[in-house]
């Protein structure tokens, strides 16, 4: 049994703490978060203790690991603190906001030989590693081509954007990692085009894009196409395509429910998309968590490291380079 201190307590908190409590090779050791009464309304929830400090959880030799799911700018010292109390990490995404602290971060926790995983929860879809997983088997020949498609079902509050890192760095770095899992290699260039549509008064206010196309090219030759918006008034839009010498394989979107209307008004219609992230990837938080179980307890090396982490947010810093400059950028 694999027992787990959680460090923050909300929305993606709660999501995990549920997990974890369902987990049968897991235990909700304890919760802590900054605001008292979230960390106190979830402990009631799950019947575990309430920690009144982080210390308190690092500090406590019956935790093997800590979840980290508080704010992004907390993320690196807390990874380091874990690191030096022994315990396994899940955190997360991203590390940090700047590469250059993920970097020290790297080389803070190097000697300790933890167990640290990444949240990059795409890469465990079962959608899309069956893609990933036919492609390797060569039912598409060789790899040409990766499209990602995605895009949110409504623009953030301002409030969340304001701290959010900014669009490529809080919502295109999923996609930045899941184009390295489904090319196989490293991009080595990236060109990236933005623009503020969905509501240009909003991302002005924050120093914000809402709208992107990032062209990436791997060593190889391998292209990968990445669209996203900050709003489909459709629903949460979530596609992947590889495209290959001898056919192609597309991940689609996932409704609640496969059910087709036909009337007099509409031929077809469908029920919409999975509203959001929490929804449409939920079993792929809980495939997420139980890699990272399995990781701890059989101290093997994490299927998503802290090194993936560390190249998704490259591929974030060369993107926006490339926007500065309106030319293709070098990977570095």
């Amino acid at each position: 049994m694999v027992r787990i201190g959680l460090l923050g307590c909300g929305r993606i908190g709660r999501l995990h703490a549920l997990n974890i409590a369902r987990h049968a090779g897991a235990e909700l050791a304890r919760v802590f978060d900054v605001h008292q009464p979230a960390a106190d309304e979830l402990a009631a929830s799950h019947a575990c203790p309430v920690a009144r400090s982080v210390a308190e959880i690092l500090d406590d030799k019956a935790i093997d690991a800590v979840l980290i799911a508080t704010s992004t700018d907390t993320h690196a010292d807390l990874i380091e603190a874990a690191a030096k109390a022994g315990k396994a990490i899940l955190c997360e995404k991203p590390i940090d906001l700047s590469l250059a602290r993920v970097r020290q971060c790297a080389a803070t926790i190097a000697p300790y030989k933890v167990p640290v995983q990444i949240g990059f929860n795409r890469r465990f879809d079962a959608s899309h590693r069956a893609a990933r997983e036919a492609m390797i088997r060569g039912e598409i020949g060789d790899l040409h081509q990766v499209i990602i498609t995605s895009r949110d079902p409504e623009m953030a509050p301002k409030s969340y954007l304001a701290s959010s890192g900014g669009m490529l760095r809080d919502m295109t770095i999923h996609d930045f990692d899941l184009a390295r899992f489904m090319l196989g290699e490293e991009p080595t260039e990236v060109f990236a085009q933005a623009s503020a549509l969905v509501n240009p008064a909003v991302c002005a206010e924050v120093g914000d894009i809402d709208s992107v196309m990032i062209l990436m090219k791997t060593g190889s030759g391998k292209l990968c196409h990445i669209n996203n918006s900050r709003q489909a008034v459709y629903g949460y839009d979530q596609r992947v395509e590889l495209f290959g010498s001898a056919g192609m394989l597309i991940s689609d979107n996932q409704r609640p429910y496969d059910l087709k209307h036909f009337d007099a008004d509409q031929a077809g219609r469908s029920e919409p998309y999975q509203f959001f992230f929490l929804e449409r990837y939920a079993r792929a938080f809980v495939a997420e968590l139980d890699s990272f179980v399995q990781a701890v307890a059989g101290k093997t090396r994490p299927e998503v490291g802290f090194e993936d982490g560390e190249k998704a947010l490259a591929l974030a810093e060369a993107a926006y380079e490339s926007l500065a400059t309106g030319k293709a950028v070098a990977v570095g």
